[in-house]
C-alpha cells in the first residue's frame, strides 16, 4: 500500500497558531504518516494549553539624520519622505531609496 508510519524523536514543543489563540503542546508524541506519492501527515498527541496571541510590538528604530539626508538626496525627495521610507524599511538605506524611486516612477 506504500504507507509509512514513523515517530519524531525528541520533540520538545509544538505550537499551533489559530486566528485568536495558540495551542501549545509540550513534550508531545508526533507521528508522521506518509502515503507513497503523497504529502506527509503529522499527528500530534498530548496535553496542550491555550495561550492568547501576543500583540505585535513594533520596535521604534533610531534613524540617524545622516541616513535621512543620504536617502533624500539619492531618491530626490524631502527629508520627511526619506525618514518615512526608512522607518517603513526598518532603517535599510538601499531598500528605502529603491522604494522611493519606484514610487516616483509609478
Amino acid at each position: 500500500m506504500g504507507l509509512s508510519v514513523t515517530q519524531l524523536e525528541d520533540v520538545e514543543e509544538v505550537v499551533i497558531t489559530l486566528k485568536d489563540k495558540k495551542l501549545v503542546f509540550e513534550s508531545p508524541i508526533v507521528t508522521v504518516l506518509t502515503v507513497k506519492g503523497g504529502e506527509p501527515i503529522y499527528q500530534i498527541m498530548g496535553e496542550y494549553r491555550e495561550e492568547p496571541l501576543e500583540e505585535a510590538v513594533e520596535e521604534e528604530i533610531e534613524i540617524p539624520e545622516e541616513d535621512v539626508q543620504l536617502v533624500a538626496a539619492q531618491a530626490g525627495v524631502s527629508p520627511e519622505e526619506a525618514r518615512a521610507a526608512l522607518e517603513e524599511t526598518g532603517g535599510d538605506l538601499a531598500q528605502a531609496i529603491f522604494l522611493l524611486r519606484s514610487r516616483k516612477g509609478a
